[in-house]
C-alpha cells in the first residue's frame, strides 16, 4: 500500500506542474519520471551493415555488446569472413548452421550480408529487433569508388569520379554482375533489392513500404550521434554501450569533393538510394520528434558526446587517429582497400588490464573483432587466418 501511495502522489505532482507549466518540455522531466522505456535490454538484435555507411563503428558497438554479456554472434563459417556477399544471404553461411541439421538460434546478426529475409529468419528469433543504417548516397559513391577502386569493374578503367560520373555507361556493364553492386545503388543492393532496377514509382514505393515494415529503425550517417541516442532508448541500453570511436574512417587526403554538377549526376546515377534515403532520413527525424524532441535529444546527445570524449582521453594515445604506418599493435591495424587511406588508433601506455581491455574493444577493426568472436564462440575450430596482418 505505501508504494502504490507514493507512485500515485509522485503522478498527481506531476500533472500539476504540468499544468501550471503549460510550456514545459515533458521530455525534461521523464528522467525523473522514469524516462526511458523500462524493461530488460533487448537482446536479439539484426542488424544490416550497409557498405560505407558508418556502419563499422555501429558493428563494433554490436560486437562489443555480444562479448559483455556472452552473447551468440552469427559468424561467417570456416574461413569466410563474408555471410556470402555480394550474393543473397543464406542460413548456412553462418557457422554452426547445418543443412538438414537442427534449428539453431542467434542473438546478434551483423556481419556483412545481403538481406534475404527468409534465410535471415531461419537463423534468428521471432522478437528479434531489426536495423540499419543509410548514407546520403553521393558521399557514400564517392566513399565507395576510393575503397572500391581496385574491386569494381566499373571502377578499375576510370581516374575519377566526376569521370565516372560524367559518362557512367561507358564504364558500367550490368554483365559484370555483382561486383559491380559498389557502383550503383549500393544500399539499394544491400536491402536485397535490383540496384539496376528502374525507378519507376510504383516499384519504389512497395519497397519502400517493404523495408519499413521489416526494419523498425533506420539510421542516418550524417545524424550518428543522434541516431545512437534513439537506437538506445529502443533497445534500453546503458550509454557505454552505444558510445563508439570513428572506425574504418579515412584521412582527409584520401576524400575528394564532387563539384556541385558531379553532386547531381550522382543523385541522378543512384537514383534509387537517393529516394531511400530521403524517405528514411524524413521517418528518422519523424521518430527522433515524436520519442524525444528537440531539447530532450540536445541533452542526450551532449551526454554521449561527453562521455566520448572521457574515453578518448582515456583510452587513445595523443587521442588522434592513425594512419597504418604509425599504428604500432598490429592487430590494431585496419584493413587497407583501393586508394583509401584508412585510419586506426594506438592505445595509451600504461592501462591497466580491465581499462586496456575495454579500451582494445573500441578500437578493435571490424576483421580482427570479428575473428575475435569467432575464436570465443568456436574454440574447437580453427581461428580465422588474417592475410592483411601477414604473419
Amino acid at each position: 500500500m505505501g508504494r502504490c501511495f507514493w507512485a500515485i502522489l509522485l503522478l498527481a505532482l506531476a500533472a500539476f506542474l504540468l499544468a501550471g507549466f503549460p510550456h514545459v518540455d515533458v521530455g525534461l522531466l521523464m528522467p525523473r519520471l522514469g524516462g526511458q522505456a523500462e524493461g530488460p535490454p533487448v537482446t536479439n538484435v539484426m542488424f544490416l551493415k550497409t557498405h560505407k555507411t558508418a556502419s563499422s563503428a555501429v558493428l563494433n558497438i554490436l560486437y562489443r555488446f555480444a562479448e559483455t554479456h556472452k552473447l551468440s554472434a552469427a559468424l561467417p563459417a570456416g574461413g569466410l569472413f563474408h555471410l556470402g556477399y555480394p550474393w543473397l544471404f543464406l542460413a548456412r553461411y553462418v557457422e554452426g548452421v547445418e543443412q538438414g541439421g537442427p534449428e539453431q538460434r542467434f542473438n546478434i546478426l551483423c556481419n556483412h550480408l545481403r538481406f534475404n529475409l527468409p534465410e535471415v529468419q531461419k537463423v534468428m528469433p521471432n522478437d528479434t529487433f531489426y536495423f540499419s543504417i543509410l548514407r546520403n548516397p553521393v558521399f557514400q559513391l564517392e566513399s565507395s569508388f576510393i575503397y572500391y577502386k581496385d574491386y569494381a569493374p566499373a571502377f578499375k578503367g576510370v581516374a575519377s569520379l566526376e569521370d565516372f560520373l560524367a559518362s557512367p555507361w561507358t564504364y558500367y556493364n550490368r554483365s559484370q554482375g555483382l561486383r559491380n553492386a559498389h557502383a550503383r545503388n549500393n544500399m539499394w543492393f544491400d536491402l536485397g533489392f535490383d540496384n539496376d532496377a528502374q525507378p519507376e514509382e510504383g516499384y519504389v514505393r512497395a519497397r519502400l513500404a517493404e523495408t519499413e515494415r521489416r526494419f523498425q529503425l533506420v539510421l542516418i550517417a550524417e545524424h550518428f550521434d543522434e541516431s545512437m541516442v534513439l537506437l538506445r532508448r529502443r533497445l534500453r541500453w546503458r550509454l557505454d554501450d552505444v558510445v563508439a570511436f570513428r572506425l574504418n574512417a579515412r584521412s582527409p587526403r584520401s576524400v575528394t569533393s564532387l563539384t556541385p554538377a558531379g553532386r547531381e549526376r550522382a543523385k541522378r546515377w543512384c537514383s534509387l538510394d537517393w529516394r531511400l534515403y530521403q524517405h528514411f532520413n524524413r521517418t528518422f527525424w519523424a521518430q527522433v520528434r515524436a520519442e524525444l524532441g528537440p531539447r530532450r535529444l540536445r541533452s542526450e546527445v551532449e551526454r554521449l558526446r561527453e562521455r566520448r570524449r572521457e574515453l578518448v582521453a582515456l583510452c587513445l594515445e595523443d587521442g588522434e587517429p592513425k594512419n597504418q604506418s604509425q599504428i604500432t599493435d598490429r592487430w590494431l591495424r585496419p584493413h587497407q582497400s583501393g586508394k583509401a587511406d584508412i585510419l586506426g588508433y594506438n592505445l595509451r601506455p600504461g592501462l591497466d588490464s580491465q581499462t586496456l581491455q575495454m579500451c582494445q574493444r573500441m578500437v578493435m577493426p571490424e576483421v580482427q573483432y570479428m575473428a575475435h568472436l569467432y575464436a570465443l564462440q568456436f574454440p574447437g575450430k580453427p581461428p580465422k587466418s588474417i592475410p592483411f596482418l601477414g604473419a
